[in-house]
């Protein structure tokens, strides 16, 4: 089974969420699955909090997600969004191991 990285971002400033999706998009997004070595990532905005962004990492399997916390890629890239967004952008991150998927 795969297991995701799960990043929630809450831009606390409204007046950077545009330059802040920007960024994601064109930069972080593309940075980060290439530095994880992630099968892919998607990302979204809240219906419920339109302040709150969610990314999604997919791994192949629970043993590449569990390198990810101590790897100089996730410390890099921590590195650089702190530079680009400090305290504007509120963060935390979840490790979720997959142990059912139903498709249609």
């Amino acid at each position: 089974m795969s297991a995701s990285f799960i990043v929630r971002a809450q831009v606390m400033d409204a007046s950077v969420k545009e330059a802040f999706d920007r960024w994601y998009q064109d930069e972080h997004l593309p940075d980060a699955v290439k530095a994880f070595g992630a099968r892919r990532a998607w990302r979204g905005w809240s219906e419920a909090d339109p302040s709150v962004h969610y990314a999604v990492y997919e791994f192949d399997d629970i043993a590449r997600l569990r390198a990810l916390p101590g790897s100089a890629a996730l410390q890099e890239l921590v590195a650089e969004f702190d530079r680009a967004w400090g305290e504007k952008v509120v963060r935390s991150r979840d490790s979720v191991r997959v142990v059912q998927r139903v498709e249609t």
